[in-house]
C-alpha cells in the first residue's frame, strides 16, 4: 500500500492562508509547477534556497508513494530588470554588456544552473520549458484573453484589463491585496504609456528597434510578458488545474497574482489548488538579491574563496544549513550557523556509520514505531524539516546509548531503525554522505593511533600533563578521545 494512504499531509495554502488538508485533484497523482530562474547570471544562494524547498517537497511526496510531475520553468526570455513592463530584457542586457548573443548568455547560465543543483543533489525536474520554446502557446493564450473581453491592444503592444477583471473577479486574492488601494497609491500615468491604468500588466510588448531578442505576433514584433510564460507552460504540461504552484516569496506579486488573473481571464477556472511560498536568505541582515550585489554564490562557499565565511564547507552541509530552517521562515547565513550545521550534520553521519555495528538484544528502550511517525508528523505537517531533523537527532542519541550499552534494541527494531534513517537523510532530504580519500584516512587513523600510544605511556609515566596536552589538542582540532575500559578509542 502506498504510504499517502496512511499518511495525512498538510499544506500551508498562500491563498487561503492557513494550513489546508491536501487532496489530489487525480488521487495517486500530483501536478507541481515550480518558477525557475531567469538565466542571466550565475545563480546565488538565495535561489538555490527556494529550489532545494521544493526539492524536499518533491522528494517527500514521491516517498509517499505519489506518481508527481514536476514542472519548472526556465525563463531566457521577457524578464525586464525591474520586473514589471519598463526597462532593459535581464539577457539581452547582459548579452549587450559581453558582446555575445542572448542565447549564449542563456545556455552559459542555464548549465552553471544544473550544475550547481546536482552538487546540492537535487532532482531534476520532470519537464524543464523554456520562454522561448513556448512563445505560439502564449500568442495563443492572449488571443482568447482578447477574445474574453480582458485585454487590449495599443500600439502593438497587449495589456491586460486589471479593472475590466476585477468586475468579475478578485485582483490581489492571492497577496491581499485591494486594489482600489492599489489606485490610490499610484501615480497617474504621464502620456508616453500605453496603459489604460497603471496596474495593467502587458502580455505583448512591441519590440523597439534596439531590442535584440523578438518574435512575429498578430499585433507586432516583439516579446511576451514575463507573467505569462508561466501561465503557458504551466497550462499546457500540467492542466486548466494543477495541485501545486511554488516559488520564492519575493513572487507573490506581482508575479504570481498576475498568473492567476490570466488563467482565470484565460480558462475561467481557479487554476492551482495550493500555493506555496519559500522565503528568503538574508546576508547582513538583508535580502540575497543577484541586483543590489547582497549575495553569495554556491561555488565561493564550496571553495572557501568568498569574505563572509572562515573556511569553505560543502555542498551537503551548507543544504543541512538551509533545511534547519522551516522553508517560509527567514533564514541569515553566517559563518557561525554553517560550524553549527557542519557539527550537527558529523554528529549525524557518525550515528548512521554506527547502525552496522551496534549490538541487538531482547527489548528496545526507545519506542521506535513511535519515533517513526513522529518523523512522519514533521513532514506532514507542511514539511517541517527542522522538526523532523530534531527527530533524527534523538535517533542518533539513541545510537550511541545503544553503543555505550546504556541502552538496548531488538534487531527488527534496528532494522526499522536503520530503514527510516536511510528514507529521511537519503531520499527525504537527500543529503549525501561525504566521503574521505581512502588513503587519507588511513594515514589519519594512524597518526592519531599514535598520539593515543604516546598520551597512553605518559599516563602510565603519570605525565599527566603531556596527556592532556595530546588529548585537548587533538579536540581543538576536531578529533574527540573515548575513554573506556576496552581502551581509547577516537571520532571526527
Amino acid at each position: 500500500m502506498e504510504l499517502y494512504k496512511n499518511q495525512q499531509l498538510q499544506i500551508y495554502n498562500s491563498l487561503s492562508k492557513k494550513k489546508e488538508t491536501f487532496t489530489p485533484i487525480h488521487d495517486g497523482s500530483i501536478g507541481m509547477y515550480v518558477c525557475g530562474p531567469t538565466v542571466y547570471n550565475n545563480v546565488h544562494l538565495g535561489n538555490c534556497r527556494t529550489f532545494l524547498s521544493f526539492d524536499l517537497v518533491f522528494r517527500y511526496l514521491k516517498h509517499l508513494g505519489y506518481k508527481v510531475r514536476y514542472v519548472r520553468n526556465i525563463t531566457d526570455a521577457g524578464h525586464l530588470e525591474n520586473d514589471a513592463d519598463s526597462g532593459e530584457d535581464r539577457i539581452a542586457k547582459k548579452a549587450r554588456i559581453e558582446e555575445i548573443e542572448p542565447m549564449e548568455v542563456v545556455q552559459r547560465y542555464t548549465i552553471d544552473f544544473h550544475n550547481t543543483m546536482a552538487k546540492f543533489n537535487a532532482l531534476p525536474p520532470s519537464i524543464e520549458p523554456t520562454a522561448t520554446g513556448h512563445i505560439i502557446e502564449q500568442i495563443g493564450i492572449i488571443e482568447e484573453i482578447l477574445k474574453n473581453g480582458f485585454a487590449y491592444e495599443r500600439n502593438g503592444s497587449v495589456y491586460f484589463d486589471v479593472l475590466k477583471f476585477n468586475e468579475t473577479h478578485h485582483y490581489g486574492k492571492l497577496s491581499g491585496r485591494n486594489l482600489e488601494d492599489m489606485i490610490a497609491h499610484t501615480r497617474e500615468l504621464d502620456g508616453q504609456s500605453d496603459k489604460k491604468n497603471p496596474q495593467d500588466f502587458a502580455l505583448w510588448k512591441k519590440a523597439e528597434p534596439q531590442h535584440i531578442m523578438r518574435w512575429p505576433s498578430p499585433w507586432s514584433d516583439g516579446f511576451p510578458g514575463w507573467h505569462l510564460e508561466c501561465t503557458a507552460m504551466s497550462t499546457k504540461y500540467l492542466g486548466e488545474q494543477f495541485d501545486i504552484h511554488g516559488g520564492g516569496m519575493d513572487l507573490k506579486f506581482p508575479h504570481h497574482e498576475c498568473e492567476i488573473a490570466q488563467s482565470e481571464a484565460f480558462c475561467n477556472t481557479n487554476p492551482v489548488n495550493y500555493w506555496m511560498h519559500a522565503n528568503m536568505l538574508t546576508l547582513n541582515g538583508q535580502k540575497m538579491a543577484k541586483s543590489t550585489g547582497n549575495n553569495i554564490l554556491p561555488n565561493e562557499i564550496f571553495s572557501g574563496e568568498n569574505t563572509v565565511l572562515a573556511k569553505p564547507f560543502s555542498p551537503t552541509v551548507t543544504k543541512f544549513f538551509m533545511y534547519q530552517a522551516h522553508y517560509r521562515s527567514i533564514l541569515d547565513f553566517s559563518s557561525d550557523a554553517l560550524e553549527a550545521a557542519e557539527k550537527g550534520y558529523n554528529r549525524l553521519m557518525e550515528a548512521v556509520n554506527q547502525l552496522d555495528k551496534l549490538p541487538t538484544g531482547n527489548e528496545t528502550s526507545m519506542d521506535i514505531a513511535t519515533w517513526k511517525q513522529s518523523c512522519y508528523d514533521a513532514m506532514n505537517d507542511d514539511f517541517n524539516s527542522p522538526i523532523l531533523i530534531a527527530q533524527l537527532f534523538e535517533a542518533a542519541k539513541f545510537i550511541n546509548s545503544v553503543k555505550d550499552n546504556k541502552a538496548s534494541v531488538t534487531k527488527e527494531d534496528l532494522n526499522t531503525l536503520k530503514t527510516t534513517l536511510h528514507a529521511f537523510i537519503f531520499d527525504v532530504l537527500g543529503l549525501q554522505e561525504e566521503t574521505t580519500d581512502n588513503q587519507n584516512t588511513g594515514k589519519l587513523s594512524g597518526t592519531v593511533e599514535l598520539l593515543i600510544k604516546l598520551r597512553n605511556e605518559a599516563r602510565a609515566n603519570k605525565d599527566f600533563a603531556t596527556s592532556d596536552k595530546i588529548r585537548d589538542e587533538l579536540a581543538a582540532i576536531g578529533i574527540q578521545l573515548k575513554d573506556a575500559k576496552e581502551g581509547t578509542t577516537f571520532s571526527l
